[in-house]
């Protein structure tokens, strides 16, 4: 059952890189496995040494430069997102459904929220301004109450 499962993943993970025009290499498909599990958690998104850390603390013998090269790969292929938070160093996480970040100006933590209304408005404001929204990126720096 197992067995069968992370056969699925890994062919999902394949495609995945193939799409993207990326060779199944195994520092790719171990780095893809990290952010992939990561995805699922709240915290969400991470550094080059975050995913370098777990690499080593499964065994994996892959070299920071090449996480480096591989999330470059993976950021000019629309497979992540890269991130310069106020105060903190590059994150990256899997591009996903549209969301918005909220920084913790005192922890530094990242949540994400998403807001359907916030949305509509941002279009309104291009709209009204002759323009159609083709992207955005909103990030509230807040404080716990």
């Amino acid at each position: 059952m197992i067995i069968g499962w992370y056969n699925t993943y890994m062919n999902k993970q394949n495609k995945e890189l193939k799409k993207a025009g990326l060779k199944a290499t195994l520092p790719r498909i171990k780095i893809m496995e990290i952010l992939a599990s990561t995805a699922i958690q709240e915290e969400a998104h991470f550094s080059a040494e975050d995913i370098y850390k777990e690499l080593l603390n499964n065994g994996e013998n892959i070299g920071l430069a090449s996480v480096y090269r591989v999330l470059t790969q993976f950021e000019s292929a629309g497979m992540v997102k890269k991130h310069h938070f106020e105060g903190s160093h590059a994150v990256y996480e899997v591009i996903e459904e549209n969301h918005e970040h909220m920084v913790d100006v005192e922890t530094g933590k990242v949540l994400e929220f998403q807001d359907a209304a916030l949305i509509e408005k941002l279009n309104k404001v291009a709209n009204d301004a002759g323009y159609q929204l083709v992207d955005h990126n909103l990030v509230l720096h807040v404080k716990k109450i």
